[in-house]
């Protein structure tokens, strides 16, 4: 059994951020997959009388030897950490738990959530593995993303949500926009879905001019996803603004990010995006899509460090 296991229900989001911040800490540690079961689906993470059964048998086997620490994210994720902390672990949620986070030893969670305590450590975004090391390896799998014309500008693309009611209209004026860019440039384009994609968005992306350097790629019909190599590669990015995530691994890069339609962002999301604009991490995009200065954003080390420091702390209170 490893020392430090990451839980999460399985979605990709939780996942990638309950692993990162485990393997930041433990290049060793373990992965575990939730499953839960009615009815703790819906009352994650409330303890209540039968919550030992609450997983099914993969769980049961990691509770009866628990690990060292239990890392979650995700609402399924917090009640898990609590069952192995009432077991002798120490738990790190990521993530707002929505109840009392005396319940863990230490909660990691947005600044633009707004949870405070003396446990909780508050970050600028999501957590991922996108650092130095990982955009060279990136760099190394998909070395013929190099042979593309400089400047490359690279288009990270969401989704609407109910926080940016983004307009399929406005999303093929984008494409043009930024075909037409580099075009002017000499450079490339190349642009990326995600799984949130809408089908509408993802067909104008085969539509883009097939004499224009770059890499469309939808979904797994275009091949294996270059997004990793994308982010190692690119000159310049613009992200659409619905996904915390998505931004925040792209702030983790060396190049100049600029978001789309940041105005009519809102609610929490909103304010992280002015978070990253005040720091200067990111720009709003405009036609000059002008380079400037950048300083990675790389909230993970940061947090793993502090989370050693705390847990140290308390281990020998």
């Amino acid at each position: 059994m490893s020392a430090t296991v990451a839980l999460h229900d399985g979605r990709a989001g939780n996942a990638r951020q309950a692993v990162a911040l485990a393997r930041a800490l433990d290049a060793d540690a373990g992965d575990c997959t939730l499953h839960p079961r009615a009815p703790w689906r819906w009352l994650a993470p409330r303890l209540l009388p039968g919550a030992d059964g609450a997983f099914g048998s993969a769980f049961s086997f990691l509770a009866v030897r628990p690990p060292a620490l239990a890392i979650g994210c995700g609402r399924q994720a917090a009640l898990a950490t609590r069952l192995l902390r009432a077991r002798g672990s120490q738990a790190v949620q990521i993530l707002d738990p929505r109840i009392d986070p005396r319940h863990w030893d230490l909660v990691i969670a947005p600044e633009h959530d707004a949870l405070r305590g003396d446990n909780v450590i508050p970050t600028l975004g999501s957590l991922h593995p996108v650092d130095d090391l990982w955009l060279a390896q990136a760099r190394r799998d998909f070395a013929h993303i190099a042979t593309l014309p400089s400047p490359h500008t690279v288009l990270l693309v969401g989704a609407p949500s109910r926080h940016v009611a983004l307009q399929y209209d406005a999303f093929e004026s984008l494409l043009r926009q930024l075909a037409a860019h580099a075009r002017a440039d000499y450079g490339s384009l190349s642009v990326v879905a995600s799984r949130r994609t809408p089908e509408r968005w993802r067909s104008l992306l085969a539509q883009l001019p097939a004499d224009l350097p770059g890499i469309r790629w939808r979904d797994d019909r275009d091949g294996a996803n270059p997004y990793a190599g994308l982010l190692g590669h690119a000159d310049r990015i613009v992200c659409t603004p619905d996904s915390v995530n998505m931004l925040s691994e792209a702030a983790a890069t060396l190049a100049p990010v600029f978001v789309w339609s940041v105005g009519i962002a809102n609610g929490r999301l909103r304010v992280f995006l002015d978070a990253l604009r005040q720091r200067g991490r990111v720009r709003d995009l405009d036609d000059a899509l002008a380079p400037f200065e950048v300083e990675p954003l790389r909230e993970t080390a940061r947090v793993s460090a502090e989370v050693r420091q705390r847990l140290e702390e308390k281990g020998s209170e």
